[in-house]
């Protein structure tokens, strides 16, 4: 994913309340969200070129989430998929503690990244740039390209909209509002990666449009304090058209 927003234990309803927008280059090969054959206990898109996954749950409450971290003066010629961060985390069982601290031995092998992994009851934080393994305490986050809650105006801008519906009766669409928006910051706002200024706007918003790269599916998940989970995918296809798909289970509660 490219952006995603979360608020983490601070609704009397949802615990976990997700939306995100993976932007991608329009002829990358992939899979919408589905249970996987393999693993019929986990529930995510598949990225066909390199077969890892950008954001995924499990029956038993596991989640992981990935972003890339932008910055063209780093090296980019790490072995690994960044993909597989997310997917074996989804795969395997264990801690996510006891996971990323085998991901920090092994972090030069990957290019940068921002990974999100836990359960309801045990959510961490990890980016190969600080290289801090960062337990996630209750409150409202953003993420992109660059380190948690790091304050991009489209960053702020999603938190600051998601809060807003946090004290109201919200539905799913307005959820999927926020990551429709389209506001373009004045480019004193914008943030400076390295990439052109023209780049620069183009990713500047929460919904990337262009005929070459782009928002090519937008989730919302949500969890209730009760393990009820409900997860919303809306993909686009190939005419330009976004298509709706719903999950809802109960999920068995994973402990630390």
């Amino acid at each position: 994913m490219c952006i995603l927003f979360f608020a983490y234990k601070v609704h009397p309803k949802y615990d976990f309340i997700f939306l995100g927008n993976r932007d991608e280059f329009t002829n990358r090969p992939t899979l919408n969200s589905h249970f996987w054959d393999t693993y019929p206990n986990i529930l995510a898109g598949i990225d066909l070129e390199k077969g890892g996954t950008w954001a995924g749950v499990t029956k038993e409450g596991r989640v992981a989430f990935l972003t890339n971290y932008r910055d063209p003066s780093l090296p980019s010629t790490a072995p690994l998929s960044r993909g597989f961060l997310t997917r074996d985390f989804l795969i395997q069982g264990g801690s996510p503690l006891s996971y990323l601290e085998n991901i920090q031995t092994n972090q030069s092998k990957y290019n940068g990244f921002n990974l999100i992994v836990g359960t309801l009851n045990d959510l961490w934080f990890y980016s190969n740039i600080e290289n801090e393994i960062r337990p996630i305490k209750p409150g409202l986050y953003g993420l992109s390209n660059a380190l948690l809650n790091t304050p991009w105006f489209k960053v702020d801008r999603g938190k600051k909209r998601l809060a807003a519906l946090l004290d109201t009766d919200f539905t799913v669409e307005q959820l999927f509002d926020i990551l429709d928006d389209t506001e373009v910051p004045p480019d004193g706002k914008l943030p400076k990666t390295g990439v052109p200024l023209e780049m620069e706007r183009l990713l500047s918003t929460i919904h990337i449009d262009s005929p070459a790269y782009g928002t090519r599916s937008k989730t919302v998940i949500l969890m209730t304090n009760k393990g009820e989970l409900q997860f919303y995918e809306k993909a686009l296809e190939p005419k330009g058209n976004w298509a709706l798909a719903t999950y809802q289970f109960n999920v068995h509660m994973e402990h630390p």
